[in-house]
């Protein structure tokens, strides 16, 4: 197995050889028309579901196909994104917009080497002349997120927000104030199951998340919070934790609000609810 140290070095240097086919022209091609037969789906009436249109070029599972569909219906706006807990912004649920759509906007993450990673692979990605989005080394809290986005120029309607701290991703996105996003996809712990469970806000929360599932917020805590600020859930990946928000008055017909029963049946999900007896000692909050 590479080491850590080993695989940043492969990343920075090789990424761009690595996704060769994510960076072709037939990916482009092909999504560029796909946004076309769901904007005719759209005009007939035969959009296909939600569930049924994910797929990977950029993001951990398939959210980017799932944002490709949203964003042919709700139309691209102004191409804006902020994501928090960006990794190098490649492995990334933004960077299939900013690659293949010309989005501008923020990466932030708290690991400094990430962040030069991505720096390196936009610098001439998707080419030496396009728009480069910005990037921020920091470590986010509910205190100085509103600050370091009005800082780097994130303010008012943008049209996507994307959110995985793996730990705080409830209490940020609940400061949250700075920004307007249309689309919102936030991690929620689906060890939690049905329950409306919050892990207390935690500043310096640096937890291991590969061994230690006392983190996060569950999907039925994430909804209540999405509906105080207005927004409702439209779905999620397949695991059921990344769900997908979008701002209430927005393709409603088109992009219905779902129940949070209707994002967990995966074995994925249904088999991490025994994990809960594990961490059930500990303190937790209601939503």
């Amino acid at each position: 197995m590479l080491k850590k140290s080993t695989i940043l070095f492969l990343k920075k240097y090789f990424y761009k050889l690595k996704l060769s086919s994510q960076l072709s022209a037939s990916t482009q091609i092909q999504q560029v028309q796909l946004t076309h037969y769901y904007k005719e789906c759209q005009r007939n009436n035969t959009l296909p579901k939600f569930n049924e249109t994910g797929f990977k070029v950029f993001s951990q599972f398939e959210e980017d196909g799932k944002l490709l569909y949203i964003f042919s219906i709700l139309g691209m706006g102004n191409k804006t994104f902020v994501d928090l807990g960006s990794n190098d912004g490649v492995n990334s649920n933004c960077a299939n917009l900013a690659v293949h759509f010309f989005w501008k906007g923020l990466f932030v993450d708290g690991d400094k080497r990430l962040i030069e990673i991505g720096k390196r692979f936009y610098k001439k990605t998707p080419d030496a002349w396009s728009y480069k989005p910005k990037f921020l080394n920091a470590f986010i809290t509910k205190d100085n997120i509103n600050s370091l986005l009005k800082n780097n120029g994130f303010e008012g309607e943008i049209e996507f927000l994307s959110i995985d701290i793996d730990g705080n991703d409830y209490w940020i996105w609940e400061a949250l104030e700075v920004i307007l996003p249309k689309v919102v996809i936030i991690e929620c712990q689906v060890v939690f199951g049905l329950q409306n469970l919050v892990v207390p806000y935690q500043k310096d929360f640096k937890g291991d998340v590969e061994n230690n599932n006392y983190y996060g917020a569950s999907g039925l805590a994430l909804q209540k919070l999405g509906k105080k600020k207005g927004y409702r859930l439209i779905g999620a990946n397949e695991y059921g934790n990344n769900l997908f928000f979008i701002k209430n008055g927005l393709a409603e017909k088109e992009l219905p609000e779902i129940t949070i029963e209707e994002t967990l049946g995966h074995s994925f999900a249904t088999e991490k609810f025994k994990l809960f007896e594990t961490i059930k000692h500990n303190s937790f909050i209601e939503a």
